[in-house]
């Protein structure tokens, strides 16, 4: 067993602790924290990339592989390479992959976003589904994405952002800090991940806040939409 982090470690290897302990539990928690919901934002995301029709596609913090097992479904492409930096989220992904009887198209492999093992233009889409607040460095992570895909690819990228107007925004955080933690707590018990959610996404850049950061990475046009009153956010970058 990895020991765990000392106190002050990067951030890296505290999400990298944090998700292999929570790995087995994490689908669960998911949909049991957003209400199911989720699967809808998911669905609404990988349809975006529809019209484009990419054969190759690179998903970045793959984690438990829903995404890259929804984006084979809908988008028929050729290969699908998920990474991700948790060994833990990528054994529960393949084993579901393998189940679903796409192991010829959907493949696994640790990489740190920061630092992309591909070649430059290698992918015509890029996907992150709700791991782009755990990079360490996002600036670096986005410029990283930009390097690896082809020119006129497309990064699509859904995160977990707060809700902006009243009352939904004091709803929300009224369920992150009271309601999040208790089904964290009783699903995964481990209340430092579901303390570190809220946090983290109260930490990512908003809508308005992210497209000048992907621009300045290197994409040439952005755009952005919220899901469920900003709930979830959908950002389409096109190289």
């Amino acid at each position: 067993m990895k020991k765990a982090p000392k106190p002050g470690a990067p951030k890296r290897e505290l999400v990298e602790t944090m998700f292999n302990r929570i790995a087995p539990t994490y689908d669960r928690l998911n949909h049991a924290l957003s209400l199911g919901i989720d699967r809808r934002w998911r669905r609404k995301a990988v349809d975006e990339l529809k019209p484009f029709s990419p054969s190759t596609i690179l998903d970045i913090a793959t984690g438990t592989g829903d995404f890259a097992i929804l984006a084979a479904r809908r988008l028929q492409p050729d290969r699908i390479i998920g990474i991700d930096i948790s060994e833990g989220m990528m054994k529960v992904a393949q084993e579901k992959v393998k189940k679903e009887g796409l192991d010829n198209v959907i493949f696994f492999m640790k990489d740190d976003c920061t630092n992309l093992s591909f070649d430059d233009n290698s992918f015509d889409a890029i996907t992150v589904a709700y791991g782009a607040r755990n990079f360490d460095d996002l600036d670096k992570g986005l410029s990283e994405m930009c390097r690896v895909l082809k020119p006129g690819g497309h990064l699509m990228l859904v995160e977990l952002t707060t809700p902006p107007h009243f009352p939904m925004k004091q709803l929300f955080n009224l369920y992150a800090k009271i309601v999040m933690r208790q089904i964290g707590r009783r699903i995964s018990h481990d209340d430092s991940a579901y303390t570190y959610l809220p946090a983290s996404m109260a930490a990512f850049p908003q809508a308005e806040q992210l497209k000048p950061r992907l621009l300045k990475a290197g994409f040439s046009m952005v755009n952005y939409r919220r899901f469920t009153f900003g709930l979830s956010t959908m950002y389409l970058a096109t190289k």
